[in-house]
């Protein structure tokens, strides 16, 4: 079975401007402000990019950001610690939710 993700689609992003290229000029334009320097730098608005990416799992995000970070100097090891980081909030959610099955468990106990 092919893999749903190509590795070669992420050179295609740009096709989107064909349904809409207002909107693909005016998302353009925002996204490359966003990750201009500013009070974070290139780097940092990388790897948090890159630990974002992965928590929600978009592998050409996760491409994109990875070439980013090395582009801009960050580490294997800054990267995974990252990426660590993006795992301990997501499971830190997972279990705070579980306060909302807790509530229901003890409504409906009662």
């Amino acid at each position: 079975m092919p893999a749903y993700y190509q590795t070669e689609d992420l050179a295609r992003f740009s096709e989107m401007a064909q349904g809409a290229p207002e909107l693909w000029r005016t998302f353009q334009a925002w996204y490359g402000g966003v990750f201009q320097e500013g009070a974070l730098s290139v780097r940092e608005k990388a790897l948090i990019a890159l630990a974002v990416a992965s928590a929600i799992q978009c592998p050409y995000c996760i491409d994109a950001s990875t070439r980013t970070s090395l582009e801009h100097g960050s580490s294997l090891e800054q990267m995974t610690e990252a990426l660590q980081v993006a795992a301990a909030i997501r499971g830190g959610a997972t279990l705070v939710h579980g306060i909302q099955m807790k509530t229901i468990a003890d409504q409906i106990s009662m």
